[in-house]
């Protein structure tokens, strides 16, 4: 309902009958379009038939400060739409018929052409190859603008690479959107920011992979060592991460490689995690597990490569005693170089931690 209402305003129309020369008057009342109530329409005739007088007028004007009304000459004769007041509702003015861009033929077939000859190439630049072809044929050259909306008539001329799955089959490849990791994500508890990353070895035709892990408020590290680049082999050390760090985590921080799909979002989405994604070509979003990846290559695996192409177990179980190591003994620069990622979790106030974090070690060890 409007806020504000105008005057009821009455018309006096006066017709003229050829054998007795009289007036009539005639009264209407309708609610301005876009009124929420619609107040009923008098005549002179229905005021007649139904006995009622000018005091449904006096009614409706003392009521004109709620709604906005505006003059409508209702004529005694019958009216479009068979009398009914929903036919004095405004419709859909648009033409039924509207023009249609005519261009010649040879003209949309060379811009078909140069669309699907260079996928989905912008207006803007088709518009320099086409302007060639219309002067060699002497035809009226479109504008950039004409050309998208050439483009959109002939319905988007728009490719999507294709791929063959593993059984022969051509389907589109459909790039689902990664959940970005957002500005200003910062870790404010043990387990709150867990980041993974992959880094690889070659080694005499050999290719080695090492999947490592880091906590990014306690700086507690992990990693294991892969001959598979696989998402099944990330899911089950994500899986062996959770069962060595002791508090659950929230948010999980990854690049965009092929080994954190499949298998490894589906572990995350059923334990109901939030898993973020770096931007392509951004690894300073991952910084912390970059460096980390840093610190395993320079401190351990360049000095056990032979054990790492040779035998992937021997070299896992030195690096789990080394990863002891790393945690329990060697001091952190985020600390100062005072304390270790396990001495830091030991120093930690239970009380000051969520509740889910109660649970882990600073509560459970003395």
């Amino acid at each position: 309902m409007l806020h504000r209402a105008t005057n009821i305003w009455h018309s006096l129309i006066t017709k003229e009958d050829e054998n007795t020369q009289q007036s009539e008057e005639h009264y209407g009342l309708v609610v301005y379009a876009g009124a929420e109530h619609t107040l009923p329409v008098y005549d002179h005739r229905r005021s007649e038939k139904e006995g009622e007088d000018t005091d449904l007028l006096e009614e409706a004007r003392a009521r004109s400060n709620e709604r906005c009304i505006r003059h409508l000459e209702v004529y005694p004769g019958p009216v479009e739409g068979g009398e009914k007041l929903e036919s004095l509702n405004p419709k859909n003015r648009t033409p039924k018929r509207t023009r249609r861009r005519a261009w010649d033929a040879r003209l949309l077939e060379e811009l078909k052409r140069l669309r699907y000859t260079h996928p989905n190439l912008g207006k803007e630049k088709l518009y320099p190859l086409l302007e060639r072809f219309c002067v060699q044929h002497h035809f009226l050259c479109p504008k950039p603008k004409t050309i998208g909306r050439l483009i959109r008539d002939l319905g988007g001329l728009r490719m999507v690479p294709l791929r063959i799955t593993g059984t022969g089959r051509v389907k589109p490849l459909v790039r689902v959107p990664a959940l970005r990791k957002p500005k200003g994500l910062k870790a404010l508890y043990p387990g709150h920011v867990v980041a993974l990353d992959t880094f690889e070895e070659h080694i005499n035709g050999t290719r080695r992979y090492v999947i490592t892990f880091i906590d990014v408020y306690t700086r507690f590290g992990f990693a294991f060592a892969t001959s598979s680049h696989a998402s099944l082999a990330a899911a089950d050390f994500f899986s062996l991460c959770q069962s060595v760090f002791p508090f659950p985590f929230t948010f999980v921080l990854t690049d965009n490689g092929s080994e954190f799909k499949k298998h490894f979002s589906k572990a995350i989405t059923e334990l109901h995690l939030t898993h973020y994604h770096t931007r392509p070509k951004t690894p300073k979003q991952n910084a912390h597990a970059e460096r980390f990846n840093r610190t395993v290559q320079e401190e351990f695996a360049n000095y056990h490569r032979q054990e790492l192409w040779v035998d992937l177990n021997t070299f896992n179980r030195q690096l789990f005693e080394w990863l002891f190591w790393y945690n329990q003994d060697r001091v952190h620069m985020a600390f100062g170089n005072k304390l270790s990622p396990l001495q830091f979790m030991l120093s930690l106030d239970p009380s000051t931690l969520p509740a889910e974090c109660q649970k882990g070690w600073p509560r459970t060890l003395n």
